[in-house]
Formats: C-alpha cells, sequence, structure tokens
C-alpha cells in the first residue's frame, strides 16, 4: 500500500468488530474501530404459531436460540445468508432465503405466498417499515416482536474527531443506524459539520441502498455500495478505492 489508509468501521463491539478489525489488517488498511451499537435484549420472544417466520440479524437468532424458541410449524425465513447461517448453526432449518438480501427482496419472495398467512417478524427495534408494510400489503397478517433494541454506545465518536480533522481516508457505514449514530457522536462532541466534510474527503462505504440513501439524506456523499450486503465486499471495495495499489 502507497500510504497509511485509515479506516472507520462501526460494527459491535463484539466478534463482528473483531472479524473487521482482522479483515482490514489483512487488506493492509489501518483499522479505527468505533462501535457506534450496542444491543439491549428487550427479553421477549416471538410468537410460536405463525404460519411464517422472519429472522432478520445474526443477534436476533442467537437472542432466540439462547430463550430456547420453538418456531412450532413456521416456515422460516432469514434475511440472507449469513442470518441463514447462523440459524442453521443453532438448529433451526430454514426455508426461505431470498436472492436479494434485502426486505425488499425477502418481501418479493413471500409476496405469492402470504395471502391470509400469520407473519411473525422478529428484530430489532430500528428494523425498516419496508420489510412488514410490504408484507402486509401482500395480504399477510404481521405481528412484530421487538427483540433487542439498539443504542449508541457511551463514549462513541473519536472516529468522528478523526474525520473532522482530516484523519480518515475511509469509512465504512453497516447500517442507516450507523450513521445517524456517528453524525450524533459528531454533534455530541461540537463537530457535525466538521466531519461531514472531514467525510467529503475519504472514501464512504454503505452496505446497500437504503444505508446509502441515509447517508446522502444527511449531507454525506456515498463513494462505494457493494453489490451484495455483505460487509467483507463493502470493506474490501472501499479499501480499493481509498488505495488502488493496496493488493500489490
Amino acid at each position: 500500500m502507497s500510504r497509511e489508509v485509515r479506516v472507520a468501521v462501526f460494527r459491535p463491539d463484539d466478534e463482528r468488530l473483531r472479524d473487521a478489525v482482522e479483515l482490514l489488517d489483512s487488506l493492509g488498511a489501518t483499522p479505527v474501530p468505533d462501535p457506534m451499537l450496542e444491543v439491549e435484549p428487550t427479553g421477549r420472544t416471538p410468537r410460536t404459531d405463525a404460519d411464517y417466520a422472519v429472522l432478520t440479524s445474526k443477534t436476533g437468532v442467537e437472542l432466540v436460540a439462547d430463550a430456547g424458541w420453538d418456531p412450532g410449524e413456521a416456515t422460516l425465513c432469514a434475511i440472507g445468508d449469513s442470518t441463514a447461517a447462523v440459524m442453521r448453526e443453532h438448529g433451526y432449518a430454514v426455508d426461505v432465503v431470498p436472492d436479494e438480501f434485502t426486505s425488499t427482496g425477502l418481501v418479493e419472495t413471500l409476496r405469492g405466498r402470504v395471502p391470509g398467512a400469520r407473519v411473525e417478524v422478529a428484530r430489532s427495534d430500528h428494523g425498516s417499515p419496508v420489510l412488514t408494510d410490504g408484507l402486509e400489503a401482500a395480504g399477510g397478517y404481521v405481528h412484530e416482536t421487538v427483540l433487542y433494541e439498539l443504542v449508541r454506545p457511551p463514549g462513541s465518536g473519536d472516529s468522528a474527531e478523526m474525520a473532522a480533522a482530516g484523519e480518515l481516508e475511509a469509512a465504512l457505514f453497516s447500517s442507516s443506524l450507523t450513521v445517524d449514530h456517528f453524525l450524533d457522536a459528531a454533534a455530541e462532541r461540537g463537530l457535525r459539520d466538521e466531519a461531514v466534510a472531514g467525510l467529503d474527503d475519504a472514501v464512504v462505504g454503505a452496505i446497500g441502498e437504503p444505508t446509502r440513501e441515509t447517508a446522502e439524506s444527511r449531507g454525506i456523499d456515498v463513494d462505494v455500495v457493494p453489490d451484495a450486503a455483505d460487509f467483507e465486499e463493502l470493506a474490501c471495495a472501499a479499501v480499493e478505492v481509498a488505495a488502488p495499489t493496496y493488493r500489490e
């Protein structure tokens, strides 16, 4: 790599952040870990009498598995391959994974199946209404269980200071909420505008179109959106743009 590439990453402070740091190290970049999400479980469990049950994240799967949730006869749906893999690890048989790993993709996959069916959606408190509204519009009777809340960890925001000082070459937003929490942390430190301006000179990656739309609606220009909503693809693409010689 011809120059130092400092890359801010905002994943929760668990194996996801550790894996992200390891990946960025392997790409020759300098990780700047600044978790913007912290999980607070609600203690709730999904209903057990649904015809279809939808899980949207690794965290949600782990919470329902730890609670001993039994989906009964429900057709189990995962929003993407990574969620499906964790479901299988915990002994859940996955019946449906959409080709497009988004709320819209899952709605399109289920559109012809859910009219008149009871659909359980179990996820965080920041789940997109695209999924629940879309399934209801398709004719399903939708019930949502909030398994956990996503909050901003106290003390987050070092990356915002670095962005404001022009010390970031890239930033990787892995959800719309990481965008908002980054900006909240910057505002808390009195440098929101400066942090956004600093990102103008960096490579900004968003994991999918909804995250891109959130960032751009908040004044952050997005440079990279991978074809698949996959963090590894996001990181590789962003580092490639930030330092095209990193593979040499």
